[in-house]
């Protein structure tokens, strides 16, 4: 029997997206390129997220929060940001936002057990892994989704999950615009000497940048933004010369540190689509857009466009429309996009003005620390960010 709904990709988002529309009579179908084992058990990846207050509500209200184990999930109370190796920081505290922490830090593999598992018990949804799609042919009233299995499924929507370099929305003919800063971002876990405070914090050095993420008092998720060859050099050194390196880019302020995992090296290329809608398909995650992690706006982002998307499904599916119309799928693009698009220029642009280090861009840095600091308006806006949203 052929299903209301095809999604392809059973990342965090599209697991979400699943989950979201469970119970409500839909026939789904999630196709995904891993074998059931790897979902069920995915393994630590090195990334750790920053969720914020209104990711938490949504993955409350899918029943996921409650699912992550309570020592697993780690309060970001306070958040600074710091330039070159002055140590004025601009500072964001969880009392001027009235919440006792800004966010939470989860690792990704978890968050992705936790909804594989729920999806995994769920009735409607058909898990089709160790699978790839070969084409796509959307028709007016439906689209046709073939599998490297030769199999055909014919549904009235489909909604392309499957990364920021996503196959499925290449095939529907949606371009997107690339960004490769030309940089990778090395990511582990460490521990070390000083208390962290539960405090958040980005260095925007000279040549590279260091993220501080707090996991217990005493260790801490890293993240290092440096040029490609430098991330290799360094994922490469020894535990103890790498420990050192850190160490000292952070002027000892966390005391003596040693590595507590391994070491991951991701290239840092941004993706934003031209739009998230196509003939019967639309757009979620990283597949819509792809963000560069500075501003922890990732996996945020596709929550909450997961969340829109299944809200206009359920709409239509109470009014009995048609749940991949081109005004539903459009509406969606739409909302969404005015959403992404200044949160994507903006996070492109302080990347820019932070990796830029000719001498005016330097003084420019440190006078918008200043003016930032002086300004509770400014603070508020990214608090509110974190706490409503």
């Amino acid at each position: 029997m052929n299903p209301d709904l095809i999604i392809v990709g059973g990342g965090p988002a599209g697991l979400a997206f699943a989950l979201s529309l469970a119970g409500v009579g839909l026939r789904i179908t999630l196709i995904e390129t891993h074998p059931d084992e790897e979902l069920a058990n995915p393994p630590f990846d090195g990334r750790d997220i920053a969720l914020t207050h209104g990711s938490k509500r949504i993955l409350s209200g899918l029943g996921i929060w409650e699912r992550l184990p309570h020592d697993q999930v780690f309060a970001i109370r306070d958040a600074r940001v710091l330039d070159g190796h002055s140590p004025y920081a601009l500072e964001f505290r969880h009392q001027e936002a009235g919440v006792d922490a800004l966010g939470f830090l989860v690792s990704n593999h978890i968050i992705r057990r936790a909804l594989y598992e729920a999806v995994s018990v769920t009735e409607d949804v058909t898990l089709q892994t160790n699978q790839t799609v070969s084409s796509v042919y959307p028709e007016q009233g439906s689209v046709t989704v073939t599998m490297c299995s030769g199999e055909s499924l014919k549904a009235s929507l489909l909604v392309a999950a499957d990364s920021r370099f996503s196959s499925v929305r290449r095939r529907v003919g949606i371009a997107a615009r690339n960004r490769d800063f030309g940089r990778a971002a090395l990511v582990c876990r460490m521990s070390h000497q000083q208390d962290n405070s539960g405090i958040a914090s980005e260095c925007f050095q000279y040549g590279q940048t260091v993220a501080v993420l707090p996991l217990t008092n005493q260790s801490s998720s890293i993240v290092i933004t440096v040029p490609t060859d430098r991330a290799q050099a360094l994922s490469e050194m020894t535990a103890d010369d790498f420990a050192e390196w850190i160490s000292a880019k952070l002027d000892s302020r966390l005391g003596s540190m040693d590595l507590i995992s391994e070491r991951f090296v991701y290239p840092l290329i941004a993706v934003l689509a031209d739009r998230f809608d196509g003939p019967r398909t639309a757009l979620i995650g990283d597949a819509a857009v792809g963000m560069h992690p500075v501003t922890a706006h990732g996996y945020n982002l596709g929550l909450s466009g997961q969340q829109l998307l299944a809200q206009a499904v359920l709409t239509a599916r109470h009014q009995e429309q048609d749940i991949g119309s081109p005004r539903l799928l459009q509406q969606y693009s739409h909302r969404h996009r005015r959403v992404v698009l200044p949160m994507y220029l903006g996070t492109n642009t302080l990347v820019d003005l932070y990796t830029t280090e000719n001498l005016p861009t330097k003084i420019l840095r440190k006078a918008l620390l200043h003016a930032a600091n002086h300004l509770p308006l400014i603070r508020r806006v990214v608090t509110d960010r974190l706490v409503s949203h």
